[in-house]
């Protein structure tokens, strides 16, 4: 799939695209068309450019540990806060940062089935949703304790409780919080998932944890997939695949609790009695999971809808750091670090306690 059919289905889906009813018919909408897209072009490019340069960044060995989401955001925001940004690039990096997001979240759904369900077992998903629900709300108290804006709170309760950077965008298009709560909040899940690839096998070794119990502690509760991924290798090919079966589950759960936070969203705004918001994107990323689960496509067209899906999250999170002002991200202070650090023990301590109750 090329960038121009990325762009052109993405703007058709753009709620305020509309034909044109003139006489002139289907020249008319081309030309709309057209200049729709020369608008955004220039901005989605640099956000494509930087999303390049963030996954060849990561490939190198000296900073391979960072994630290349983080490297995305990372280089949007020095280009950004030295060289300033081009109105004309306003348009393009809008655009990444709504559509093309909302695109990448709805084909996370390729990485998921419901087969990785049945096979961490009924005991293993408890130890996930339990895991997920009590970091979550207890993220959302630390947050209250600490005075902590309710919207960056919300996405450092998802981020460290769910999947990372990816569950911190997606909670975004419900929270609305700024583009630097999204930096930070990235910026901390990002430093302690990495903490946890390095301290997890040494807590491991020392309480001689059995190689499954290890990849179940590492996919309940290390932030990003690629971290629980690095992290599990370490026990061996079967924490791996435990390891990599839990993750996989918890990040299922990305889309219940979206909507749950959309429904409570919407009772706090007094709309409709709590009326449930329909996004379409999660729709999307759900029938995507029913589309894997089912096997209709071939294995190779999944690896490559992946890498698609990759790609565009790095595009949106480099469009994100166009858009962030570093001396706004310091003015967050460092309670919400304190909140992200907190929520970090809680859910490896709590995970852990409930693998040794009911699993090891």
């Amino acid at each position: 799939m090329s960038a121009s059919e990325i762009i052109s289905i993405s703007l058709m889906a753009h709620p305020n695209y509309s034909f044109d009813a003139r006489p002139s018919g289907g020249r008319s909408c081309q030309h709309h068309m057209l200049k729709q897209v020369r608008s955004i072009a220039p901005g989605v490019l640099l956000a494509g450019l930087l999303a390049a340069l963030a996954r060849w960044l990561h490939t190198v060995p000296a900073i391979s540990a960072v994630s290349a989401l983080m490297l995305a955001i990372l280089l949007g925001m020095v280009i950004r806060n030295t060289i300033g940004m081009h109105a004309a690039l306003q348009p393009g990096i809008k655009f990444s940062m709504r559509r093309l997001l909302r695109m990448a979240i709805m084909l996370l759904g390729f990485q998921l089935s419901l087969h990785q369900i049945r096979q961490v077992g009924g005991v293993g998903f408890l130890i996930v949703a339990t895991t997920l629900t009590c970091t979550f709300l207890f993220t959302v108290w630390l947050g209250k304790l600490l005075g902590v804006d309710p919207k960056l709170t919300e996405l450092l309760a998802a981020g460290t409780s769910i999947c990372g950077a990816s569950a911190v965008v997606a909670t975004n298009t419900i929270t609305d919080g700024t583009d630097e709560d999204v930096a930070y909040a990235i910026a901390v899940v990002t430093a302690l998932g990495t903490a946890s690839v390095v301290l997890y096998p040494l807590a491991s070794a020392a309480m001689a944890m059995p190689a499954s119990s290890y990849g179940l502690w590492a996919g309940s509760s290390i932030h990003e997939i690629a971290q629980v991924i690095a992290a599990a290798f370490q026990g061996g090919p079967v924490s791996a695949q435990f390891g990599t079966i839990s993750k996989l589950s918890r990040v299922m759960l990305l889309a219940p609790v979206v909507f749950l936070l959309g429904y409570l969203a919407d009772r706090r705004r007094g709309r409709g009695q709590g009326r449930v918001p329909f996004p379409l994107f999660l729709v999307g990323f759900l029938a995507m999971i029913g589309v894997n689960s089912l096997g209709i496509l071939s294995a190779e067209w999944v690896a490559r809808l992946v890498l698609v899906n990759q790609f565009l999250l790095a595009l949106a999170l480099a469009a994100m750091g166009l858009e962030t002002s570093v001396r706004k991200l310091i003015g967050e202070g460092l309670r919400p670090f304190l909140v992200g650090a907190g929520a970090w023990c809680f859910i490896s301590a709590l995970s852990l306690a409930l693998i040794r109750a009911l699993y090891w």
